[in-house]
């Protein structure tokens, strides 16, 4: 999407369950799009990593696939702005993680999240997907910012976040279900104005899909 787009502009009619407002997002290298029942086996065996599990707040470990069926099914209810992404390679349509936009409780603002599958590290898809939240939330919703939130003892993730232009705010703890404890993770916030100043941080992401 260009920067002189309407919201509306390059979002296609609903499908997958995806509202006009979650609309299917392409990137570089891949396709952000509703999660399937068909990526259930996936996402099972790519999120059953405590790797993965203990760097996020609310993903059980040992990560079954009763707990994939569970996300597939609420992450098809999308209220109060939430949106959920299954991170797809655009060649193959193989699921490599996922991402998301949450309403924070109390909050008009919106909360980035995303996971990548371990052989999927280092090919830059957390940031490819970060960016295309990014741009579909500040062009299609009336927010003033969004935050992001990384353990202290995760630094690509704090780099995902750095690259698109999320600036530190400070840290807290934070329950993490995988441990059953809080841990320590650090803020960050993006605000409309400086995401203003980085929109053409990479023409191909974030494009709505056309018809």
């Amino acid at each position: 999407m260009r920067p002189d787009q309407t919201p509306a502009d390059g979002i296609r009619a609903p499908r997958d369950g995806l509202s006009a407002d979650c609309p299917i997002l392409l990137t570089d290298q891949m396709v952000l799009r509703a999660p399937h029942v068909e990526d259930i086996d996936a996402i099972a065996i790519l999120a059953n990593n405590p790797a993965i599990a203990t760097m996020v707040s609310r993903m059980p470990h040992p990560y079954t696939a009763v707990d994939a069926v569970e996300f597939v099914r609420k992450s098809a209810i999308r209220e109060n702005g939430n949106c959920v992404y299954a991170m797809t390679e655009a060649q193959s349509g193989r699921f490599v993680g996922c991402c998301a936009l949450q309403a924070r409780a109390g909050s008009a603002a919106l909360e980035l999240g995303y996971w990548v599958g371990e052989p999927f590290w280092g090919g830059g898809l957390a940031t490819e997907a970060a960016h295309a939240l990014v741009d579909m939330a500040f062009r299609t919703r009336d927010i003033s910012h969004i935050d992001a939130r990384c353990r202290v003892t995760n630094p690509a993730s704090r780099r995902v976040l750095q690259k698109s232009g999320f600036q530190f705010q400070g840290s807290e703890m934070v329950p993490v279900l995988a441990l059953g404890a809080s841990v320590a993770m650090e803020w960050f916030r993006l605000d409309r104005k400086t995401w203003v100043s980085l929109i053409g941080w990479s023409a191909g992401a974030g494009r709505a899909a056309r018809a």
